[in-house]
């Protein structure tokens, strides 16, 4: 049960500082202060404010579009950012639909120059589509889908028919369409009826004769996968589309460098492969594989498979102390029990030599030196941002030096190599790591020849290239396939984070599994599930949200709106009055539409006429009357309250097994919810329990008009009835 209530938005003034700056440009305060504890969105904001020329403040819708440009803008093609910028700023691109189109059009071009004709087709600019178009398009689409839409009635998937629209008039306005097909429905099938709002019921299969020997027993029809369960390599690319590659490095001295790979260079890339799918599973050869390990292969391999293509088994192996060939033979025999087989058999060792003539040309372009810190020197001066003294050497003593280090003349620790790369980012990935140390052990593999060995960070991406790799999880960040490392679709632990997990959760389920397993069983989801769950019922604020609103009207009550306390936890204490938050309970509530029938049963415990039921924090109501509209439609209920809680109903809230009577397909995207007041100030991370629908917590995607909340998890748990 929720009270209607209004939303608000917040406001600020100008001025030079990066808040003040954002909130000229239309941004709400709270989206403002998020934009500022994020400072590389800041830093994109304020660019591309200043690209735009509107320091001193835009129109609101203006000011959104740049907002968007900053945090989605495709990174392989910030060289046309401005031009973009200006598009909006001089309205031509003024929708989200013409932005949108145009990310694709920049991300698909990169850093070659922009076709201003085909990237104003292909945004829509300067097209204007009347009212009349937008009819003809949806009278098109209803006509081809009558049969379906008549069928299905209100049932009827109205996202899908929106999609047809988009398709023949990408750029009207999506308001107006929406309008117009409500239009059409009610004109085509008339008032809404109770049916309309029952849940459609499934076929029950039929049982084949039973014979002395059969026993029959009923199924239940499995959910429809989606389709990233059907194919989970679905989401990559092709090889042909990694021109979209960028690599973007900043420096605290220095513009950005952005990087990314040239028509040329790609197509020489797939004249070699192909135009394959190159993969590699590259496993350090100094331990047993761990269950870490499965998810990888199954990634790596399984791609390849998938697509016709190729998986290396790429020892890396860098590392001569760590290294033995029980480790070597241990990977080959479990990546083969795995069921994988793999393409080739390499090892970055096999690329030793052209590491070397690469790091032997880094220190002639001035980008590495030879360095004589000790391991400790070195953790101190890049945890205090201070240079190496040896970092500005001559580059041919640097020469030299690595010559001698080569040909074993100096010392073990006595010397590394070291990339000469930013001391003063904030980045500590930054902070001159090392591409090349002294280790006098033989190779298991290379044997002697070596006593100078590549470190990880300088070799792996070096080799990936050598050996025309195509897809690794770098490339699902860079070209947008996700939303970064913290999409909260991906199972990285910025992604949990996003989705809501806490560390704790995750923290338990490790020491659920134990740290030491290596016998490559897989891991159930539902048992990490389990662990967040448990946490969340702990810590997760409840609150009441109504998905699917439908209107009751409390016939026995005045105007006045009575603050009702709802526990935020169901152990809250009674005198602490911070354990509680307001429900407004008035003459008019909402409840869900799948809280209400026009036909009573024995194990339905929601409202139907002339039947009682207790609101949630509130009081118990009878349904004294149902208005109907002409088809029957369920336009309102009548009710009236108890004031004094007499009537004792049953209801599920208060049923031991409430969990048993969830929907478990109740996963729906909705943009009409009600929600109690105190949600409006939800902060992004934010978690909370929306009562009887599950877990959820505040997204970063969050905007000054609008919520938008992650589901973190169902409140169905099969895990614990299962055992844990």
């Amino acid at each position: 049960m929720v009270g209607k209530n209004e939303s608000e938005s917040g406001s600020g003034s100008g001025g030079d500082k990066p808040l003040d700056l954002f909130l000229k440009i239309g941004l709400d305060e709270r989206t403002a202060e998020n934009t500022v504890a994020n400072s590389k969105v800041t830093a994109n904001l304020t660019a591309v404010i200043h690209e735009a020329a509107v320091a001193d403040g835009c129109d609101r819708t203006v000011g959104n579009l740049l907002y968007t440009v900053a945090t989605k803008f495709p990174a392989n093609a910030l060289v046309h950012r401005p031009t973009l910028v200006k598009y909006i700023v001089s309205s031509k691109i003024r929708t989200p639909a013409q932005l949108e189109a145009a990310f694709s059009f920049v991300a698909a071009t990169a850093s070659d120059n922009l076709n201003v004709v085909d990237f104003e087709a292909a945004c829509g600019v300067g097209i204007e589509v009347s009212l009349e178009d937008i009819e003809n398009a949806v009278d098109e689409i209803f006509k081809e889908n009558k049969a379906i839409i008549v069928e299905q009635r209100y049932r009827t998937n109205v996202g899908e028919l929106f999609g047809y629209v988009r398709k023949k008039q990408p750029w009207a306005d999506p308001k107006i369409v929406k309008k117009i097909i409500d239009k059409k429905l009610y004109e085509l099938l008339g008032e809404r009826m109770a049916a309309d709002n029952e849940k459609p019921t499934k076929k029950k299969k039929e049982k084949p004769g039973k014979t002395e020997d059969q026993v029959i027993i009923g199924e239940t029809a499995p959910p429809k996968p989606s389709e990233e369960e059907i194919n989970p390599f679905s989401i990559f690319p092709s090889p042909d589309e990694n021109f979209k590659v960028h690599t973007e490095i900043y420096f605290s001295d220095r513009p950005v460098l952005r990087a990314c790979n040239s028509k040329e260079i790609l197509d020489k890339h797939l004249k070699v492969t192909g135009g394959k799918v190159f993969t590699r599973f590259p496993p350090e050869p100094n331990g047993y594989l761990h269950i870490g390990h499965a998810k990888a292969m199954f990634v790596d391999f399984g791609l390849a498979k998938e697509r016709g293509g190729c998986c290396y088994l790429r020892y890396d192996d860098t590392n001569p102390e760590a290294e033995k060939k029980e480790y070597i033979d241990h990977i080959e025999e479990i990546v083969g029990w795995m069921g994988w087989e793999p393409f080739k058999i390499t090892y970055t060792s096999n690329h030793f030599q052209q590491l070397y003539e690469l790091a032997v040309e880094l220190i002639r372009r001035g980008r590495a030196y030879v360095d004589h810190q000790t391991p400790d020197e070195i953790k101190e001066y890049r945890e205090k941002k201070m240079n190496s003294p040896w970092r500005d050497r001559p580059t041919e003593e640097s020469l030299k030096l690595f010559d001698d280090m080569k040909r074993g003349m100096i010392e073990e620790g006595k010397a590394t190599l070291r990339m000469k790369q930013d001391m003063q980012s904030d980045n500590f990935n930054m902070h001159d790591l090392i591409a090349y140390r002294i280790k006098f052990t033989p190779h298991p593999h290379a044997g002697d020849k070596w006593c100078i060995y590549p470190s990880y960070d300088y070799a792996h991406c070096i080799v990936d290239s050598l050996e025309n790799v195509t897809h690794s999880l770098n490339r699902l960040v860079t070209e947008r396939w996700v939303d970064g490392w913290d999409d909260p679709r991906l199972m990285t632990l910025a992604g949990l984070r996003r989705r809501g997990v806490t560390a704790s959760s995750i923290n338990a389920f490790v020491r659920g599994i134990g740290i030491t397993r290596s016998d490559c069983s897989m891991i159930r989801l539902d048992r990490l599930e389990y662990h967040i769950r448990e946490e969340l019922n702990k810590t997760a604020a409840r609150t009441m949200v109504v998905l699917n609103p439908l209107k009751v009207v409390i016939t026995n009550m005045d105007a006045s709106i009575m603050d009702l306390d709802a526990k935020k936890w169901p152990d809250a204490p009674a005198d602490d009055a911070s354990s509680f938050y307001k429900v407004p309970f008035s003459k008019v509530v909402y409840i869900e539409q799948s809280d209400f029938r026009m036909k009573d049963s024995k194990d339905y415990y929601g409202l139907a006429p002339g039947k009682s039921v207790l609101l949630r924090y509130a009081f118990p109501i009878k349904c004294t009357e149902v208005i109907l509209g002409d088809n029957e439609t369920i336009l309102e209920i009548r009710a009236e309250y108890d004031p004094l809680k007499k009537t004792k109903p049953k209801n599920p809230a208060e049923l031991d097994d409430w969990l048993g009577d969830l929907n478990p397909h109740s996963k729906v995207v909705v943009t009409d919810a009600y929600a109690v007041p105190s949600l409006r100030h939800a902060a992004i991370g934010d978690r909370f329990q929306f009562e009887r629908l599950g877990y959820f917590v505040v997204d970063k995607d969050s905007s000054p008009e609008k919520l938008v909340f992650n589901r973190t998890v169902t409140l169905r748990d099969s895990y614990s009835k299962r055992g844990k």
